[in-house]
């Protein structure tokens, strides 16, 4: 039976069990996408069914793997309250959901002022509960009796952890990922844990990822056919995952990591931990490596931005997105020169770059709200023009991930690396190199990058190791990517778009 490390991969959308091999080479995986479980309302997390599917999917590959160890990785701004035993006690809300201008201010008011906050926890202030202590503070109100019956106030992969092994545990990426919950300077939890009143539901000490939580609760082990000795390592949050392999085989090379999905995710390893005077109040934050070390971050929702406005471009012509003929270069330039026509941001109000400013598009000098276009009633133009719509819509993005990477502190030579979703998007990534001509921008072969740098974590458990040791295993390839244009031809068409905003 050939032995296997298991990850547990728990997207917002997509939830995966992947097997690696003990040279970390995948070979099986398995997804599912799980609607959300409205509760009162709003959108929460369906733990109970997520746990029967990933218990069985463990069951069918203990028939022909030998696990000897799980790790888990989860997306972000997620906690769970659970009783002593890691039985939920409250709903595990979205993180999506937006409660109101007026809760925004009251957590203010009990936590502390937003820049003195992002100062001390590298955190921004976001819209929603993207926010992890907003999350927290939206359940002590509107669930005060669950949330005062709360033993553990959970990470969402240190929740799943529990649900294996029955040990509570919290770790550094995960805490340290926009919560308001960690104090970079005093390396512990945060002013804003107390004035929740959880520091002591938050489990402590705060450890690394690869780091032994335990083996299987026994009742778990017999569910699944898993070996009761089988670790498991305490979590990792899902974009420090990616980074991981980046970090361990960069050989000290500067560079900023592109991950790219339903959230782009822009990281820049630094070396010292601080914000510039003028950077506080932007979105830009600080994420905790899995060796601890500083990542400047920053964050839109450009996958979920993309996939919005591709379906409207396709609906208006009646067709698939896969369906829409592709622009040429000359599309790109004649937009570019003619600065006529934009698609702005923000689709999720509040949650990228550009706070304050509403999705629309703007053609010949009149705006179209995002609502209006949507419903049919105020539609620009260009946007029943495929070509020119579908130019308009790559050039906003790559404008947005310009932003993004300017404000993790991108140097001249630093090298920037495409991975995810766009990478599939030639014209993205040759626009996206035409923007920055001081900096070689690649595209990653690594596939399943979450998965990949988690399961780094479970053989560096196995193998009682630093993930370094484990550099001979990772082989990524880098392609070049070729500019599209001259990087001075967006000058002007930027200042304009930027303008808008």
């Amino acid at each position: 039976m050939t032995d296997a490390i298991a990850v547990l991969d728990i997207g917002m959308t997509n939830k995966k069990v992947v097997l690696y091999s003990t040279e970390l080479s995948m070979i099986a995986e398995k997804r599912r996408v799980f609607p959300p479980l409205m509760c009162d309302g709003f959108e929460t997390h369906n733990l109970a069914a997520m746990e029967e599917w990933f218990l069985q999917v463990l069951q069918e590959y203990s028939r022909e793997f030998a696990i000897k160890a799980i790790a888990v990785s989860t997306h972000g701004a997620t906690f769970v309250c659970t009783d002593e035993r890691g039985n939920p006690v409250a709903p595990c809300i979205y993180y999506t959901h937006e409660p109101s201008r007026e809760f925004h201010d009251r957590f203010f008011s009990l936590a502390g002022e937003r820049k003195a906050l992002q100062a001390t926890t590298g955190t921004p202030d976001f819209s929603a509960l993207i926010n992890s202590a907003k999350g927290i503070f939206f359940l002590r109100e509107r669930y005060p009796e669950e949330f005062a019956s709360a033993r553990w106030v959970l990470p969402y992969p240190q929740y799943w952890g529990m649900r294996l092994t029955g040990k509570p545990s919290a770790e550094g990426t995960y805490i340290g990922c926009h919560t308001f919950f960690f104090d970079w300077r005093r390396e512990d939890y945060s002013s804003v844990a107390d004035a929740l009143g959880i520091r002591d539901r938050l489990p402590s000490p705060i450890r690394q990822a690869w780091d032994v939580l335990g083996t299987l609760d026994p009742e778990i082990a017999a569910r699944t056919g898993l070996s009761p000795r089988t670790l498991v390592t305490l979590g990792i949050h899902d974009s420090n995952a990616s980074l991981l392999p980046h970090l361990a085989s960069s050989g000290g090379r500067d560079f900023v990591l592109n991950s790219t999905g339903t959230w782009c995710v822009l990281m820049h390893p630094v070396g010292r931990y601080g914000f510039e005077p003028d950077e506080l109040g932007k979105v830009v934050f600080f994420n905790r490596s899995a060796w601890n070390t500083p990542i400047k971050t920053a964050i839109f929702l450009g996958g979920k931005e993309y996939e919005t406005w591709i379906q409207l471009i396709a609906n208006l012509q009646v067709r698939t997105p896969r369906e829409l003929p592709q622009p040429e270069r000359e599309d790109y330039g004649r937009v570019l020169g003619e600065k006529k026509y934009f698609i702005l941001p923000e689709i999720v109000p509040g949650s990228g770059q550009f706070p304050g400013s509403a999705a629309r598009a703007a053609g010949d000098g009149t705006q179209y709200p995002l609502s209006d276009i949507e419903r049919g009633e105020k539609v620009p133009p260009f946007l029943r023009d495929p070509k020119t719509a579908q130019a308009v819509l790559n050039i906003s993005i790559v404008l947005q991930t310009e932003v993004a990477l300017r404000r993790t502190g991108l140097k001249k030579n630093a090298d920037i690396l495409t991975e995810g979703g766009f990478r599939n998007n030639t014209d993205y990534n040759r626009l996206l190199a035409s923007a920055f001509p001081d900096n070689a921008v690649y595209l990653t072969d690594l596939q399943e990058a979450t998965s990949f740098g988690a399961a780094m974590t479970a053989l560096a458990a196995l193998k009682g190791i630093d993930p370094l040791e484990l550099s001979r295993f990772i082989h990524i390839e880098k392609a070049l990517v070729p500019p599209m244009l001259p990087s001075t031809i967006l000058d002007a068409y930027r200042d304009a778009w930027q303008a808008l905003i």
